[in-house]
């Protein structure tokens, strides 16, 4: 049975929300009475998702990567959902599976750009709202490889570490704010990500699993909500593992 919270009257931004993570969190937002607006770059999945949602969601077609693109999109949903009490960066690719000499510059650039500096102009974006408000809770979701290191997956791993390392700081710069920062950091979870990488590296990853399976949305999306909650009010710059046992530390 899933924890409901009071969201009611709270503005939530989700990036990559038209799917996987994103969308899990996006459902469990709305469900407890949240304004939510759903930022992707695949207009067709935001169109089908708005289509199907069970009630009134925001949705903008945006670029991480571009500062531009996020700027605009952090002024429409300002409009439509009231600001931004809440903002969960969850857009992220996990990109080829390469050995680190031989991997592809142009796909270790994108991987980067989208994990780790599109993380970093969300941020950006919508901070000074939550600071002129005096509340807010942000959310990065990383990854377990950013804490381990996942062998022929490099750009991935390095991003995933930046975004530890970027939730850290931000999480000490707002601590004095009401505005806390914390990431989580999964094992493996079956996503449409899974269709970018090999049998193999899939393979690799459910072996390092104790509990033998992989996360599930719905239970990434129950940590989400709860480190988005004013019940969690005492961790910023924080670091959560949800690794059926992976991790180490």
């Amino acid at each position: 049975m899933s924890i409901t919270y009071d969201y009611k009257g709270r503005s939530v931004v989700i990036t990559g929300g038209a799917k996987g993570i994103g969308l899990a969190a996006a459902k469990r937002f709305h469900s407890s009475g949240a304004n939510v607006s759903l930022w992707d770059m695949d207009e067709g999945r935001l169109n089908e998702v708005k289509d199907n949602f069970s009630g009134k969601i925001d949705t903008q077609v945006v670029d991480v990567t571009k500062w531009d693109s996020v700027n605009a999109a952090a002024e429409n949903s300002f409009k439509s959902i009231g600001g931004a009490d809440i903002l969960v960066n969850s857009a992220g690719i996990a990109g080829p599976n390469f050995k680190t000499w031989e991997y592809p510059i142009e796909e270790w650039m994108k991987v980067v750009d989208i994990d780790l500096n599109g993380t970093f102009l969300c941020c950006r974006a919508l901070v000074p709202f939550m600071r002129e408000n005096k509340y807010g809770r942000i959310v990065n979701i990383a990854s377990i490889a950013g804490k381990e290191g996942n062998p022929n997956a490099a750009p991935y791993s390095a991003a995933k570490a930046g975004v530890i390392g970027l939730t850290k700081s931000l999480g000490k710069e707002l601590a004095d704010m009401n505005i806390t920062v914390n990431c989580i950091t999964p094992a493996a979870v079956r996503t449409e990500i899974f269709d970018q990488i090999s049998q193999e590296h899939i393979d690799f990853m459910l072996s390092k699993i104790p509990i033998g399976r992989f996360g599930t949305v719905d239970e990434i999306a129950n940590l989400i909500t709860w480190l988005s909650s004013e019940e969690c009010s005492f961790s910023t710059g924080g670091v959560f593992d949800i690794s059926g046992g992976r991790a180490t530390y």
